[in-house]
């Protein structure tokens, strides 16, 4: 395994070499600085407008990539002192409304006629900003990172209005240089403008992007090129109070009620224009939304992204070290099952090859948990190399009892610390065909005796027509991780996988093909445990909808005792072996319709010789833009032999949007979950009175489905205050 992880590592520098210009350049946009005040308004009234470069002939991304766009998109930008602003006008390629989904913040790309923009402030092709609005004026924002991915979860302060006419509809916006992050004195920033119209069922772009990746590429973006240098944002400090009145209730545990009163803030604190540190205190988390549930049929733990505002920005440098199951560094960990006293991170650009990021967390006792207080702290390094590949270290410490006495030293919950340290090289060709990650980490615990190691290599080759990845994986019986999220260790893991599309030239179908995938697992004494194998054919249609087929074969030998249906407590036991064979389909509608639809079948083998069907499906409905009604479900059947005999589960859960203003959301949801027997009911009230300033008021509910009793619910109000001092 360690001579192919070399034998790739040479293959990733080697094709590294082979693509180092930027593919772009000559795709260029000038930005001029304006004397006269810009009122964001969505009309085009002011000389600076007339003025102003634009950037228009923009390029079909898909349904095809050989082409302009038929549909006009017209972006003029401009900057004063403090704040970025841009002005652009979506034609309408085919008469009618346009088509949105609600007036929900961050909305679904692919439900939306809209409009984004993707900015590269440091032109390392790697990092960056995204901004945009739907049709109706929805507000989209999120942070960069890998390249082309985002995260939505980031929130800032900025300003935009829509304003729709009979042939187009503008988008104006202005953005401060304080809310993200540039090196100061360059010239020329990466961007580029995205454009999605569901009428024609065309997403383009201004600078060409090849239909098998994102827009949000930033490989492909062009060039920003500013007449001076962006102004320096000045002194950069935040404070973000909050405080917060509610009432809570575990009728289940008998408790009484009680009644909460928190006060605490963030601050963000600019060191100059690339780094931030962040500060909490007492920082409350009740306005996040509670995680969507899943019927778990896994043998192994569950994972659930981070929504919390303090840990996202940059998030990438500690959440991304390793692979989706293999992480060093899991934010959720920190404030599970204790309180968060406070809290400092210390993130971004040293300059443009250098990123740092250092966080310190402490949390309080548990004493009915016998959980000493724990010092949480980590730090990591990342080099950009080449292009758009880089090199990075990580440091991961979990401390008990840092900065407080220890509770019971005899029965402590957790051992005295938990460490890992380790690096990575992230490969990103500069025309974005080759990827890949290779890294090693090492873990030192009191209670865990041996060689802690983990370690792993993938490479992934995606062109118009082919793709396919090659990836393993080894982690060690006595690696840990307990600020991480490893659900598994020791063992062997190889996995690899290829596709190929076809692009017919039809009117209806845009691209078709097969995809072969397999996991194969073994012990550390190279004993296989586990595969995973199935081949699908997957079809996508001009209208956008999707069909895809699939067969599989999967085989497991149990490493410890499991319960398939993780809830009557019967346990297969350790070392039987189970083989099945299983088929299934999904399909999901054309997302401009008002009425949308998705379902998902499988059928076929399970555990001891059984059977499990399932079926899962969402059906929802627009009255578009102030409105938008969800229900999906799950049905899971399965066939055992006694003592399971036949076992079933129902996953409900509808969903309401009601988005009265684009400053006033309502969202409720109810989760019926048959296999842990629970009504989950969530409303949620949003009103931002003010850029990123909101009123939350949540109701919380978790009842028996019968007698349909309450276990225990919560009300919480929350007021937060976004002050720039």
């Amino acid at each position: 395994m360690r001579i192919i992880s070399l034998l790739i590592l040479l293959l990733i520098c080697c094709s590294e070499y082979s693509f180092s210009q930027k593919i772009n350049s000559t795709y260029r946009l000038n930005i001029q600085k304006t004397v006269e005040p810009i009122i964001i308004d969505g009309v085009m009234d002011e000389l600076t407008w007339e003025n102003a470069d634009i950037a228009t002939d923009f390029f079909m991304i898909t349904p095809m990539d050989t082409s302009y766009s038929q549909v006009r998109t017209d972006v003029r930008m401009a900057y004063d002192d403090k704040h970025i602003y841009m002005i652009v006008i979506n034609y309408h390629a085919i008469d009618g409304p346009y088509m949105v989904e609600s007036l929900r913040r961050d909305f679904n790309f692919g439900k939306n006629d809209n409009f984004i923009f993707f900015m590269d402030p440091f032109e390392d092709q790697f990092n960056g900003f995204s901004f945009g609005a739907n049709a109706a004026g929805a507000q989209w924002d999120g942070i960069m990172f890998d390249g082309g991915r985002i995260d939505l979860s980031w929130d800032n302060k900025w300003v935009s209005k829509v304003k729709n006419y009979e042939d187009k509809w503008i988008f104006e916006a202005a953005i401060p240089f304080k809310s993200i992050r540039y090196k100061p004195g360059i010239k020329e920033w990466g961007i580029n403008f995205s454009r999605m119209d569901l009428k024609t069922t065309e997403k383009s772009g201004w600078a060409p992007v090849p239909r098998q990746f994102p827009s949000a590429s930033l490989a492909y973006t062009g060039v920003l090129v500013w007449d001076e240098p962006p102004p320096h944002a000045g002194p950069n400090i935040s404070l973000i109070p909050y405080g917060l009145g509610g009432i809570s209730q575990n009728r289940a545990a008998g408790e009484q009620a009680n009644y909460r009163r928190s006060f605490g803030f963030d601050a963000k604190v600019g060191l100059g224009t690339a780094l931030n540190l962040d500060l909490t205190v007492n920082p409350d988390f009740s306005q996040v939304e509670v995680d969507r549930q899943i019927t778990n049929l896994d043998r192994f733990e569950l994972f659930f992204p981070e929504r919390r505002q303090f840990f996202l920005e940059n998030g990438d440098l500690f959440g991304n070290f390793g692979y989706e199951t293999v992480r060093p560094f899991f934010s959720r960990r920190i404030g599970l099952n204790a309180p968060i006293h406070a809290g400092a991170r210390l993130s971004g650009k040293i300059n443009k090859d250098w990123r740092v990021g250092a966080m310190t967390m402490q949390t309080g006792a548990v004493e009915q948990d016998n959980l000493d207080p724990q010092n949480f702290s980590v730090f990591t390094l990342q080099r950009r190399v080449f292009s758009r590949s880089t090199l990075g270290a990580i440091v991961v410490n979990r401390q008990a009892g840092l900065f407080a006495p220890t509770l019971d030293k005899d029965k402590p919950a957790l051992s005295g610390y938990d460490r890992n340290v380790g690096m990575e090289f992230n490969l990103a060709s500069s025309n974005n065909l080759w990827t890949g990650k290779t890294f090693i980490l090492k873990s030192f615990n009191p209670l865990q005796k041996g060689n802690g190691i983990a370690y792993a290599t993938n490479l992934r080759y995606v062109s118009g027509n082919l793709y396919w990845n090659w990836q393993h994986e080894y982690v060690s019986e006595n690696y840990t991780a307990e600020v991480g999220y490893v659900p598994r260790t020791g063992f062997y893991k190889a996995h690899p996988s290829i596709g190929y599309l076809f692009f017919p030239k039809s009117k209806k179908i845009l691209s078709h093909g097969p995809e072969v995938n397999a996991k194969w697992f073994f012990d550390t004494k190279m004993n296989q445990t586990d595969n995973e194998s199935y081949v699908s054919y997957k079809m996508r249609f001009r209208s956008q909808s999707n069909l895809a087929v699939w067969v599989a074969h999967d085989y497991i030998k149990l490493l410890q005792p499991f319960d398939p249906t993780n809830f009557s407590g019967d346990t297969l036991a350790t070392g039987t072996e189970h083989r099945w064979y299983s088929l299934g389909s999904e399909f999901t509608s054309k997302p401009q319709s008002i009425f949308t639809y998705a379902i998902s079948t499988r059928m076929g083998g399970y555990y001891a010789d059984g059977e499990r069907y399932n079926v899962s499906g969402e059906v929802g409905y627009r009255f578009q833009p102030y409105f938008s009604l969800a229900l999906s479900a799950n049905y899971n059947e399965i066939h055992l032999p006694e003592p399971w005999a036949l076992t079933s589960f129902w996953l409900i859960g509808p969903r309401l949007d009601l988005t009265l203003t684009n400053n006033f959301f309502i969202t409720a949801f109810a989760q019926y979950n048959e296999q842990i027997n629970n009504i989950n009911l969530n409303t949620r009230l949003q009103w931002r009175f003010k850029p990123a300033s909101d009123i939350f008021l949540v109701f919380t509910d978790n009842y028996l489905p019968a007698p349909f009793l309450a276990k225990n619910r919560s009300v919480v109000l929350k007021f937060t205050y976004w002050w720039n001092i």
